[in-house]
């Protein structure tokens, strides 16, 4: 299983592609007790701003995961292709920063509609593992 740190300026083309194509991913974060809490989720990378978004509910219980405890893990899985990305999420509510992960998940799976409990969580990615076909 290749492991790779991230360099945002060699990003693998297979791997982005990837993470560019239109598949469903699973947010791992902790709970209050450090039980993984799994759910699904749209995550996009942002290759300009070197890291990673989610759109998201601020009253979601991984929010409130994520604002006690910041480490977490995206994957998605697509046949024998996989990838998990690994790192922090810092939560975010200023204007600029929703409207940037709102654009950069309407550019990966459709354009979402407008939600006043909206909250971006910007990802940190420390690490990213896959399937060896997408790190060629």
């Amino acid at each position: 299983m290749p492991a790779w740190t991230p360099d945002w300026s060699a990003f693998p083309a297979p791997l982005l592609d990837f993470w560019t194509e239109r598949h469903l991913c699973s947010l791992s974060t902790l709970d209050r007790d450090g039980a993984p809490h799994l759910v699904p989720v749209g995550a996009t990378i942002d290759v300009e701003e070197q890291c990673a978004w989610i759109i998201t509910r601020r009253g979601s219980q991984k929010v409130a995961n994520l604002r006690r405890d910041p480490r977490l893990a995206v994957n998605q899985v697509e046949g024998g292709r996989w990838s998990t990305l690994v790192g922090t999420g810092e939560v975010r509510t200023d204007e600029a920063s929703v409207a940037r992960a709102c654009e950069r998940y309407g550019a990966r799976y459709r354009t979402p509609q407008p939600n006043p409990e909206r909250v971006a969580v910007r990802i940190t990615v420390t690490g990213i593992l896959g399937s060896a076909l997408l790190f060629g």
